[in-house]
């Protein structure tokens, strides 16, 4: 397959994806194997919900559209400018190993062996079983070339070149050593913060809020760290995230918001909480779900520094420009196709590896 064919073979992919939309999916004619899969396709989102609590059908359908506006030859073309692909590359087996805290969070690591040329080797996480073996179908209906270059197991992973690996730190000290001869992206445990200055507007906040709640809150991308100047008011703060009060009715949301109050209570820690959502004064970068840490700042150089130290705990840095990285705030949950996780280049470390 050239590298013109995999690219329009992705292309049709995200046609087939915005298709969907939550209380307004529709059919559209130009789209290829609809007959075949767009049903399916329906029905497997809405049953996401049984296969793990978290996939709501709203937070599939937020990923979907997210992988649809990615997947445009333009957006396409763009990321892959920056590569110089060697037609005479050796073809490798690429074992991936994913999580599964949000829908398809694997699906990046995917799309990069494949568009390189290579093969992936597949272990999903237990909790994400269906999503990716769904498209990876509707991938080889378009082109039956794929076929041989899609493998998803269940067992021990075999006969593999190289390996990239998503989970946590515990799971990472297990991956390094497992796969120690091999070339290797393996990723830890990272987190967001965001950092305020008190002149953010209510809209600003408001879509901060975004950064925190979607998905509940378990993406690496959302933000479970604040960073704000001494003396901050956090009135317009909850102000602005009283729009996204209805997580509270989600059970599991729920149960997670009692179970850490009362965790955070009983171990008489001060907690602003506004019914939905615990903010705790603290130095770490992971909160719980249902809990948002802060820390106030006094020199913004100092604290530049110190997010620079950090930088391999910290995912996204939400702010006004406080960095030169920065994410504008709303945005974390939606990277580019040149946005890698951890900041390590996936198409350059599969191009390059022997």
């Amino acid at each position: 397959m050239t590298l013109e064919t995999k690219k329009s073979v992705f292309v049709e992919l995200g046609k087939f994806l915005s298709q969907f939309s939550e209380g307004a999916s529709a059919r559209k004619s130009d789209v290829l194997y609809n007959d075949i899969f767009f049903d399916d396709f329906e029905n497997l989102i809405h049953l996401s919900k049984s296969h793990n609590g978290w996939y709501t059908p709203e937070q599939v359908y937020f990923s979907l559209k997210s992988w649809s506006d990615a997947l445009t030859s333009e957006n396409i073309d763009k990321w892959l400018s920056a590569y110089s692909f060697d037609t005479a590359q050796t073809e490798k087996t690429v074992a991936l190993i994913l999580a599964g805290n949000i829908p398809l969070v694997g699906f990046h690591d995917f799309l990069s062996v494949i568009i390189t040329g290579n093969k992936a080797l597949i272990k999903t996480s237990s909790n994400d079983q269906h999503l990716l073996p769904f498209l990876a179908k509707y991938l080889i209906a378009v082109d039956e070339n794929l076929k041989d270059k899609i493998t998803f197991v269940e067992g021990k992973l075999e006969n593999f070149d190289a390996v990239i690996a998503t989970g946590s730190n515990n799971t990472s000290r297990y991956f390094e050593y497992y796969f120690k001869d091999k070339p290797s992206i393996i990723r830890k445990n990272r987190n967001s913060t965001a950092v305020l200055t008190g002149k953010e507007t209510h809209e600003e906040l408001e879509a901060l809020g975004e950064d925190i709640f979607r998905y509940f809150g378990l993406g690496c991308r959302n933000v479970s760290k604040l960073y704000v100047p001494k003396d901050y008011s956090f009135e317009a703060f909850f102000q602005a995230i009283f729009k996204y009060q209805d997580v509270i009715h989600y059970e599991k949301y729920a149960n997670n918001y009692d179970y850490n109050k009362a965790v955070f209570l009983m171990s008489n820690f001060k907690l602003r909480d506004n019914g939905f959502l615990t903010l705790k004064e603290d130095s770490s970068y992971a909160s719980p779900i249902s809990s948002v840490f802060y820390e106030y700042y006094e020199n913004p150089k100092e604290l530049e520094k110190r997010l620079q130290n950090d930088a391999e705990q910290i995912q996204c840095i939400v702010s006004n420009n406080f960095t030169p990285n920065s994410i504008a705030f709303g945005e974390t949950q939606k990277p580019q196709l040149w946005d890698y996780a951890d900041n390590v280049d996936t198409i350059t470390f599969l191009l390059t590896t022997k």
